[in-house]
């Protein structure tokens, strides 16, 4: 067993490489409990941050995104009969999938369909596929919009990739990979933005308006003397599917009524032009969505200028804009027909309360929405403060302290 080395755990990890080394001996013992000694090689796959693009990958759209250092981790190790088997920690049951009888493996939800399904995408992409035992665990929360389902993912596709493809396959294939599996396998319309920002590393900017284009920039909360905080509102969202994929099917209803197939091949004034038969015609809920949309990929081009010329202060304002488009115009801070459950709009409407007492700072719903999480930015010498103000609402476990990190799914040996 190669455990990583220091080097590669600070590059990975910074200022907390020592706590991961201690996760990853724990892994490493557990593994070893359960399956015996072997070659046993370590992999982690980030979590992620939205920072702007809130539901428009699904339609062409643009996303600036980021991934975090809340990781998934593994310990592997190949095996000769084709079988995964996957011991992942919290829960009680193992994985398993043989990787030559995935047609006999039901399209039910859960991990062992998720995992069946991107093996089998995998081997519709022309890559291979095999057996291996391993060992997971996860500090990302889960059913939260931080994308612990989509880390998993990355986590699986790394360990294919090292294991069995000698890492020959592009990061931009293992998001096709990861969303194939929830569409066809999980029946969940989701798009690509998740899988691609924890599989890459760092903040990207991403274009989905044609296949999936994507580019490294410079940007990061603490160049600004900013932390980022992630507050569970304490309520997931695994239960949410209709309500999230009313979201990219709605858009693409506005699509259709305009005989194209997604939002990326028209334009926001032919919607204008439209309004009153696309309002009859799907509604008044769908058309501003659509209009979203088209909003959001603007300030996604606006802050990749302001990038351009150096003003990263500028992406602030963005995120405000964004986080208020998303609850105004795209309607996905809370459930429809449960108005008196509103966790999202309270935790921001709290945040919101603290970030005007400060003067500076801003907030947003996060990802998929309607429960979950939101994300705060606020300078580190208010961090602390903010900490406590939202653990008195939500409790100190469900406030999390989080950056971007410069590492996506990686091998670390």
């Amino acid at each position: 067993m190669a455990f990583p080395s220091d080097e590669v755990l600070s590059r990975v990890y910074g200022e907390d490489a020592p706590r991961a080394a201690e996760r990853l001996s724990a892994l490493a013992a557990r593994y070893e409990e359960l399956f015996g000694a072997g070659e046993v090689q370590f992999f982690t796959a980030p979590g992620r941050t939205e920072i702007i693009g809130n539901h428009t990958d699904h339609n062409g759209g643009k996303i600036l995104a980021a991934s975090i250092t809340m990781d998934s981790i593994g310990a592997a190790a190949p095996t000769d009969d084709g079988v995964i088997t996957i011991v992942s920690e919290g829960y009680p049951d193992p994985i398993v999938v043989d990787t030559k009888a995935l047609d006999q493996i039901p399209h039910e939800g859960g991990s062992r369909a998720l995992v069946a399904g991107m093996c089998e995408a995998a081997l519709k992409r022309g890559y291979q596929v095999g057996g291996f035992n391993a060992v997971a665990s996860s500090e990302v929360i889960p059913s939260a919009g931080v994308s612990s389902s989509a880390s998993f993912e990355m986590l699986v596709c790394e360990v294919l990739n090292h294991l069995y493809n000698d890492d020959a396959i592009d990061r931009a294939d293992y998001a096709r990979i990861g969303q194939y599996a929830e569409n066809v396998w999980w029946n969940k319309a989701s798009g690509l933005m998740d899988q691609m920002a924890c599989a890459v590393g760092g903040t990207i900017l991403l274009d989905f308006s044609d296949g999936v284009k994507y580019e490294k920039v410079d940007f990061g909360f603490d160049e600004l003397g900013y932390s980022l905080v992630i507050v569970n509102t304490g309520k997931g969202h695994a239960d949410l599917s209709e309500e999230y994929s009313s979201v990219p099917n709605e858009m693409h209803a506005v699509a259709a009524e305009l005989g194209v197939e997604n939002l990326c091949q028209t334009t926001e004034d032919a919607v204008l032009r439209r309004l009153g038969e696309l309002r009859k015609a799907c509604g008044d809920r769908a058309v501003l969505r659509a209009l979203h949309y088209f909003e959001e990929c603007g300030r996604v081009e606006q802050v990749e200028r302001a990038l351009a010329a150096g003003d990263k202060d500028a992406v602030l304002a963005a995120i405000t804009a964004s986080g208020n488009s998303s609850w105004e115009w795209l309607q996905n801070a809370y459930v429809p027909g449960m108005p008196q459950e509103q966790p999202i709009p309270m935790a921001l409407a709290l945040t919101q309360i603290y970030l005007r007492r400060i003067g500076a700072g801003v907030c947003r719903l996060h990802g998929g929405g309607f429960a979950g999480v939101i994300m705060c930015a606020l300078p580190k010498a208010e961090t602390a403060g903010y900490v406590d103000y939202m653990a008195g609402y939500f409790g100190r476990e469900n406030v999390y302290l989080t950056n971007i990190r410069q590492v996506g799914a990686a091998c670390l040996g």
